[in-house]
């Protein structure tokens, strides 16, 4: 008949009238999921960002929140200048270089005499005191005030605490006793926050943290953020060259910002005023207001983000609480990102891939009309048999025969696949850990109660050290670290049970009884922090940054064994030995130790190791204090 035609005509009319039906709505829909595919992505990528930008200033305020903690414990500090000078001093210094986001540190008493150390570092700083080039600290001093002659001075040290400078301040006007941040804390008798104020000294606006000295609520010691200090650590570029953040306070009123110029203008106005300004300010960005509604909508307030529209823009916005131990209540932390910056490249690979997809589609569409009556019946039987392994169906099957031989060599490869994947299937096991299988083979599934040996191990300011240094130079050596402490641990008998970002949990006593577990332990720990000292030698020759190491062990009961799901389970370890062993290695950091281990460990080992007695404590979430001792090594006897 006229209008018959060969199959290929056919076949191939119908493939590309199936190709032209089925692509344009296909590449329709693609474009449109790419599109939200694109704006959800940019939401996690933003979420994970902002997320970290509000645990940096978190940490900045919590590392002066800490420091101010621990300072207001300190007995040298409780008497005024110019008593125990150089011990105020050392420590006062010592704070500042652990905390190099403060300003300053200082301390007010009772008859008006004040004791301050200012880091000098910044150059307007020391513009502003008049210091030389070569200051790195400044320490001014007000001390018997209830004298006629009134001891007031500024002295200052260079990067190594050496005296390089001293002139007297004959304004002696500045009375702590009248400042927000000693009035504060004296008057609530706990730690508060205080801010923003213009400091007496610098004549800068500054954030407090300011705490009652222990047993003597009328010194009170405090520290000093500026506020160019919280613009910086909210540097939101790295979510999208026109993100910006900033820190509300409890009344809604604009305190930092990372725009440059804004916080210019904020930090011009405090300089100027000491009063409210809270129109002022919150004018400087059109989304202030807005961020202000949007925290007291409980989907939002504690770190939801929502999409708004501003000035013809869209923008995500993320807002967070920043509150640091009960401090700065009501604070709000804000990212704003605009919604373009987000998809705009994620739209412009989109649209790129779909004119390569179109290409292609014509590609095939020539391509099926030529090959359609060679290839049609082989690939479908192929496709049958791809969809076959897809599904898991890997028994044996015939082999395909095409005349084509690259269709048999394709059927020759889809065969060894289906083979590959079947033996594959045969041999893995769901999750097994190699000492957790006994000699007989058979897996610890019952979790049981027995004694047990837990050292935890921290690195000290690994945050900071991730900052300071490149991903790979921070993989690479976290790695060797990794590989030294799992040998170690092996080598002593214990197991590690997990890796806990930069931390390693190691037990003593399970899954491979051990009798000597205490003892193990304690020599692990010892010989762990001689390694880590011998890698920092050589990670400081290779200019890799040191990883000071500190450790928690303890022994007693907990519950041993699997744990988790039918389908998946991990082997640990549960109960108030390996939380006791955690809160230990948390110590370390109050009482500048390295090892620290409870009374159990020091009764188990008796004479055969060194320990320094520290007394009891009170271990957070835990009601009974602890007996804590210092591993100082293997004695001698």
């Amino acid at each position: 008949m006229r209008w018959s035609k060969p199959l290929r005509v056919h076949l191939g009319v119908l493939v590309v009238a199936s190709l032209l039906c089925t692509s344009m709505p296909i590449i329709w829909m693609a474009f449109r999921q790419g599109s939200d595919a694109a704006v959800n992505s940019g939401v996690q990528q933003m979420r994970g960002m902002s997320l970290r930008l509000i645990e940096g200033y978190r940490s900045t305020l919590q590392g002066g929140t800490e420091a101010i903690a621990l300072a207001s414990t300190l007995p040298q500090l409780a008497s005024p200048p110019p008593e125990d000078m150089t011990a105020k001093q050392e420590v006062f210094l010592e704070v500042l270089r652990n905390v190099p986001e403060a300003t300053s540190i200082y301390t007010g008493y009772p008859d008006g005499s004040y004791l301050q150390v200012i880091n000098a570092a910044r150059r307007d700083v020391r513009q502003t005191l008049a210091a030389p080039d070569e200051a790195a600290f400044a320490i001014r001093t007000i001390a018997e005030r209830q004298s006629a002659d009134v001891l007031s001075t500024l002295r200052f040290l260079d990067s190594k605490a050496r005296p390089i400078g001293e002139r007297d301040i004959e304004d002696v006007s500045f009375d702590p006793r009248q400042r927000p941040w000693y009035q504060s804390a004296v008057q609530d008798g706990v730690p508060v926050s205080v801010g923003p104020y213009v400091t007496g000294t610098l004549k800068v606006p500054t954030l407090t943290i300011a705490a009652p000295m222990k047993g003597d609520g009328r010194v009170v010691v405090g520290i000093n953020i500026h506020l160019q200090t919280i613009s910086r650590l909210l540097d939101a570029r790295g979510i999208s060259p026109h993100a910006r953040a900033y820190i509300i306070d409890g009344g809604g009123q604009l305190v930092a910002h990372s725009d440059p110029d804004i916080m210019s203008r904020i930090i011009a106005i405090w300089s100027r005023t000491s009063g409210a300004f809270v129109m002022t300010t919150n004018g400087f960005d059109t989304s202030v207001e807005t961020v202000v509604r949007l925290r007291r909508d409980p989907a939002f307030a504690n770190g939801g983000v929502a999409r708004l529209d501003l000035d013809g823009e869209s923008y995500l916005v993320q807002i967070a609480p920043v509150s640091i131990s009960g401090l700065f209540k009501g604070s709000t932390a804000a990212i704003v990102v605009p919604l373009e910056d987000l998809v705009a490249e994620a739209n412009r690979l989109l649209v790129r891939n779909l004119l390569m997809a179109g290409a292609f589609v014509l590609a095939g569409v020539a391509a099926s009309v030529v090959l359609s009556r060679m290839v049609s019946r082989s690939l479908y039987r192929l496709a049958d048999e791809a969809r076959r392994i897809g599904d898991l169906d890997v028994g044996e099957k015939t082999l395909s025969h095409s005349w084509i031989s690259e269709i048999n060599t394709l059927a020759s490869a889809l065969s060894a696949s289906r083979h590959a994947i079947g033996q594959f299937a045969l041999y893995v096991p769901r999750e097994v850990v190699r000492r957790i299988v006994s000699p007989e083979g058979r897996a610890v599934v019952k979790a049981k109660r027995q004694d047990v040996s837990v050292l935890f191990t921290d690195i000290r300011d690994f945050t900071t050290i991730s900052e300071l240094n490149s991903p790979e130079d921070v993989v690479d050596t976290l790695s060797a670290y990794f590989e030294l402490l799992n040998t170690i641990a092996e080598s002593h008998g214990g197991t590690v049970v997990q890796y806990l970002g930069d931390s390693i949990f190691v037990m003593w006593n399970a899954p491979v009884p051990d009798v000597r577990h205490a003892e193990n332990g304690c020599r692990c720990a010892l010989a762990m922090k001689a390694a880590i000292d011998g890698l920092n030698a050589e990670n400081g020759k290779n200019r890799r940054p040191a990883l000071v190491t500190r450790f928690g062990l303890h022994t007693g009961p907990a519950v041993v064994g699997s744990f988790g799901a039918i389908s998946r389970q991990q082997y640990t370890a549960m109960g108030d030995t390996i939380n006791v062993a955690s809160r230990l290695e948390g110590l370390n950091k109050e009482y500048d130790t390295s090892i620290l281990v409870s009374a159990a460990i020091h009764d188990a080992v008796g004479d055969r190791f060194e320990c320094r007695p520290l007394g009891l404590v009170q271990v957070k979430g835990r009601a009974e204090k602890v007996d804590l001792w210092e591993l100082v090594g293997e004695s001698g006897k």
